[in-house]
C-alpha cells in the first residue's frame, strides 16, 4: 500500500517540483548582486540551502573547498 502513495505522490508534482527533487545533489551555478555589482559568481558541490527567516542561502563552494554563506539577490541554476 505504501509504495502505492509514493508512485500516487510523484504523478500529482507539477515540472518544478519533479525538477527540485531531481537536482538534490546536483552542482548549482550561484550568482549574488548587492547595488547592481556582483558579490558572488560560483559553483556549489551540491544543493544550496535557504536559510530559515532569511534571504540568504548557504552551500560549499566548488572552487575553495569552503562554506559559504550569502544573501540578498540571488539566481541558483542547477546542473543537470
Amino acid at each position: 500500500m505504501s509504495v502505492l502513495m509514493i508512485i500516487l505522490s510523484f504523478l500529482s508534482c507539477t515540472d518544478a517540483q519533479m525538477a527540485k527533487i531531481g537536482g538534490l545533489g546536483n552542482e548549482a551555478s550561484v550568482k549574488c548582486w548587492s547595488g547592481g555589482q556582483v558579490i558572488y559568481d560560483g559553483m556549489s558541490t551540491g544543493k544550496v540551502q535557504s536559510e530559515a527567516d532569511s534571504d540568504g542561502y548557504f552551500f560549499k563552494d566548488k572552487a575553495s573547498g569552503k562554506l559559504m554563506e550569502v544573501s540578498g539577490d540571488c539566481v541558483i541554476t542547477y546542473e543537470p
